[in-house]
């Protein structure tokens, strides 16, 4: 089994099975802008991993995996590209995800359209 740092991440050397919280991926990606506010993100049950529905903080996230959730009255779509060491800056957080979101997409909140 591999070694685990006190962020409950995996040790370098086991990349192909490399994952860490989703919680602290949230935060380290600046997608939250605390950690509590990611955790409420993943506790609330409304974050989907690669379709399945988590209502956990402590859940793994590895590279490949596509979230859903919704932030700001939008539903985000992305694909995690690298785990992060630590809280990147705004400028590095483009390595770390992909958005999958359609140009077309409504918001969460949206009304419906008149015809």
């Amino acid at each position: 089994m591999a070694r685990r740092d006190e962020y409950g991440r995996t040790d370098a050397r086991d990349a192909a099975t490399a994952a860490m919280r989703v919680d602290l991926f949230l935060w380290f990606a600046r997608l939250a802008r605390t950690r509590a506010t990611a955790q409420k993100i993943a506790e609330k049950g409304t974050l989907r991993i690669d379709g399945r529905r988590i209502d956990r903080a402590h859940a793994p996230v590895r590279v490949g995996c596509v979230l859903a959730f919704p932030l700001n009255g939008q539903v985000r779509v992305l694909r995690v590209e690298a785990l992060p060491e630590r809280r990147v800056s705004p400028a590095q957080t483009a390595a770390l995800y992909t958005s999958l979101e359609t140009l077309g997409a409504k918001g969460v909140d949206a009304p419906p359209a008149r015809a």
